[in-house]
């Protein structure tokens, strides 16, 4: 097979969550574990941080691969969903995974493996852990897919764990309490390993991973709040901290504190590294995801944000509210909690609904229904590329599916995104 017929056979012959939603999800250990064994994977000698949370684990799990590849570790890299291309989920010193190699994973895959049928991610996150096996990485940082006690991630035993938020999302898998989530991602707690959560402000998601950190023998720290101001070229400035942060949006100073706070489970990391990490994570990282900018040819800026559950609308709403000559183009997958988020938006706002490209997603007609039954307004557009064109103002926020990602352009300029 080429590269092509490999990726169709990965995204037609395996269960995959971005298409099928909640019946693609396999949870448990046992396949992963039989995979890596198979395969030979040794995953078990790979230094890791694994990071989970509700949102802000894209970005958070970035900025720690930035700092760790400016301290001059080799530094693997495993996020999901990808934005545009399959080879962001893999990555060793920002470098996407090679497409031959995607292709000789899945070859082998064929070959080696016999009585399983592993989901999309589960094969995808056996070729991370081979890749940065095979590359001999220093440290690899592992995102969690869904949840964290059940998600195939867990098999490693990491160096730190890290919880950046709970908020409610993912309810039929995970749970339909702010406790029942945490509990899902407090699985990724290990016994005797330092734990640090970014956020944890309601009494009943503290009680539950301080309960999981009791029975783990484990230790925990709770990030402290930081103050940044906004810096005039973009992104954030922590003068207390010495830290200049590219990325936009009010979410990252909740992100870097959290950052700050593994970091002292590293000493050898210097200050040094930590600042130029934060400086540089999009061009260290290929990071990409929320509030990524570019300038389209007409001169109209395109903002591009994939936060879809309401903790992460918090801000998005906000940035609707308070940035003027805005349109924002909003769209989702059916399952996510689409009435929450449009009770959070201004009724002032100028909006576009449209479906993004998948079998899940909701139908730009019934959006623009739920929409205005709380007193938004807009037209609707076949696709989000007809919503760009359809837009008039001179700031379009593309927003609320990570699906949107093939309609938003690549940039000439340096982009500041934050994907979560």
């Amino acid at each position: 097979m080429n590269y092509e017929e490999t990726l169709e056979w990965l995204f037609t012959q395996t269960s995959v969550f971005e298409r099928e939603g909640a019946t693609a999800y396999k949870p448990g250990l046992q396949t992963i574990t039989s995979l890596c064994e198979q395969m030979k994977i040794p995953y078990k000698e790979l230094r890791t941080v694994h990071v989970a949370g509700t949102n802000g684990k894209g970005s958070t799990s970035s900025l720690l691969a930035a700092i760790f590849q400016s301290a001059g570790l080799r530094t693997g890299l495993f996020t999901s969903p990808h934005i545009s291309d399959f080879r962001e989920r893999i990555r060793v010193n920002g470098e996407m995974i090679p497409r031959d190699e995607v292709v000789s994973f899945v070859e082998r895959y064929q070959l080696e493996v016999r009585g399983l049928t592993p989901s999309f991610f589960e094969l995808t996150t056996a070729m991370g852990f081979d890749w940065f096996a095979r590359q001999g990485v220093d440290i690899a940082v592992i995102e969690v897919g869904l949840g964290g006690r059940l998600d195939s991630t867990n098999i490693i035993t990491p160096e730190v764990s890290v919880i950046t938020n709970i908020s409610l999302d993912h309810t039929a898998l995970l749970g339909n309490t702010l406790a029942e989530v945490a509990t899902e991602k407090a699985g990724i707690i290990k016994p005797g390993v330092p734990v640090v959560i970014g956020e944890a402000e309601q009494a009943e998601v503290r009680e539950v991973f301080e309960a999981a950190v009791r029975k783990n023998g484990s230790t925990i720290s709770f990030a402290r709040p930081l103050q940044g101001v906004k810096s005039p070229s973009g992104g954030w400035d922590f003068p207390d901290e010495g830290i200049h942060l590219e990325l936009d949006g009010e979410f990252q100073l909740r992100n870097m504190a959290t950052v700050l706070d593994v970091m002292r489970y590293f000493p050898e990391i210097s200050r040094e590294a930590i600042a130029a990490g934060a400086a540089n994570v999009c061009t260290l990282t290929g990071l990409r995801g929320r509030m990524s900018r570019t300038q389209l040819p007409d001169g109209r800026t395109l903002i591009f944000d994939t936060g879809h559950n309401p903790g992460a609308w918090v801000y998005t709403s906000r940035f609707i509210a308070e940035t003027p000559d805005l349109t924002a183009v909003i769209g989702f997958a059916a399952d996510k909690d689409v009435d929450a988020i449009l009770r959070m938006l201004p009724v002032e706002g100028h909006y576009i609904f449209t479906a993004p490209a998948t079998p899940r997603a909701l139908p730009a007609e019934e959006l623009q229904r739920k929409a205005a039954a709380v007193g938004l307004e807009g037209p609707i557009a076949e696709t989000p590329a007809e919503a760009i064109h359809m837009a008039a103002t001179g700031a379009i926020l593309l927003a609320g599916s990570n699906y949107f990602g093939q309609n938003f352009p690549e940039s000439s300029t340096k982009e500041r995104s934050s994907a979560e």
